[in-house]
């Protein structure tokens, strides 16, 4: 009798996990896309559950709401009763969560600083030997190696040990560098034109970015900006509640004010990353605005330039981040970047929280 395989029809099981914990992970994702409205996210939660069944009879939507009250993610506006608001603890909790939504779960480190080339009268320990030299201090002698070195120098045949100043060998130590970045987010009506959400995923970007920045290099600064007919700046705080204007992109307003930002910083290392999906369209002048949303403005496009050409000469790199693929936007971007010398990515939304860590990281091992 031969042995083999009977195949039928696979039918999921229905998830029991319908208590706070699961629920919990969607208010998450819907309280970002309310830009913290707690009453239109449950709202939206129980719409869902009468659609998939979310609840049960033993834990309903009543129940959650609660418990979201005991844990103190909500609490309940004190002029408008029976209304809801997020707490700072829900502001965090949502940055965590989209840090592990988009850049993935990453270890603790210790300080949490970024290594430089540099090597000497460092921060941490490397794996780089050298000669003792004077002035060095006595921990950074490996004594493992400076009494190999004794022994291959004197050898043992004499029946005592010689450790002269000649056999020291220290461990370098590396330096690490601190450095300050401004994320620029454009804010522009563009952001959900054509009913495409692209702001969502801006915040969730910028939001992890602020959870790294506190949990990796917590030496180092953030301060965020966003952008639309005039730009000003919004603490880490506001994030969760970010929305799009009736704006035009005023992409010298936001650049004038990050190296603003930036000339206070009293850091080696200073960059902006920017996030947009649009060209810019729009400069102040005087009380009033100089705005043209057909094709590419040359008296605007000159001014974004002149700022990016400013940057570079400050030291601080640009990268852009375009949520686009029109070409002509794309051959506007490279000349930006080609101005600044700075970087560029064309990506879709999906991909974009990868694509700022990893230039994060690489950017910021640099002593500019």
């Amino acid at each position: 009798m031969s042995s083999g395989f009977r195949f039928r029809d696979y039918v999921p099981e229905e998830s029991t996990d319908k208590g706070f914990d699961s629920l919990f992970k969607i208010f998450m994702q819907l309280i970002t896309i309310t830009s913290g409205d707690v009453g239109e996210t449950l709202s939206w939660l129980n719409e869902l559950d009468k659609q998939y069944g979310l609840t049960n009879d033993e834990y309903g939507m009543g129940n959650f709401i609660e418990d979201l009250k005991k844990k103190g993610y909500i609490d309940e506006d004190e002029q408008k009763k029976g209304e809801f608001n997020i707490t700072a603890k829900s502001e965090q909790q949502i940055r965590k969560s989209s840090l592990e939504e988009i850049f993935g779960k990453l270890k603790k480190s210790g300080q949490g600083n970024h290594r430089t080339p540099h090597t000497g009268q460092g921060d941490e320990q490397s794996t780089d030997m050298r000669e003792f030299r004077f002035g060095d201090s006595l921990d950074q002698i490996s004594m493992t190696e400076s009494i190999r070195n004794a022994q291959l120098n004197h050898g043992l045949g004499t029946g005592e040990f010689m450790l002269t100043e000649g056999d020291l060998e220290v461990r370098e130590n590396e330096h690490k560098s601190q450095t300050s970045t401004v994320l620029m987010i454009d804010i522009s009506h563009s952001m959900i034109l054509y009913g495409e959400d692209r702001i969502t995923p801006a915040k969730k970007v910028a939001m992890a970015l602020a959870e790294l920045v506190k949990q990796k290099y917590p030496k180092d600064f953030l301060d965020v900006l966003v952008f639309g007919n005039d730009a000003w700046q919004i603490e880490v705080k506001d994030l969760p509640y970010l929305q799009v204007g009736p704006y035009h992109t005023n992409t010298v307003a936001g650049l004038e004010l990050a190296l603003d930002l930036l000339r206070k910083r009293k850091t080696p290392n200073k960059q902006i990353f920017m996030i947009t999906d649009g060209k810019p369209t729009c400069l102040k002048e005087g009380n009033g605005y100089y705005k043209n949303s057909f094709g590419l403005d040359r008296k605007v496009v000159n001014k974004t330039l002149n700022l990016a050409a400013a940057a570079r000469r400050l030291k601080v790199p640009i990268t852009t981040f375009m949520i686009a693929s029109d070409p002509y936007l794309q051959q506007f971007v490279n000349e930006f970047t080609e101005v600044n010398q700075g970087k560029a990515y064309y990506s879709s939304l999906k991909g974009l929280g990868h694509l700022i860590f990893e230039d994060y990281k690489r950017n910021r091992r640099k002593n500019v």
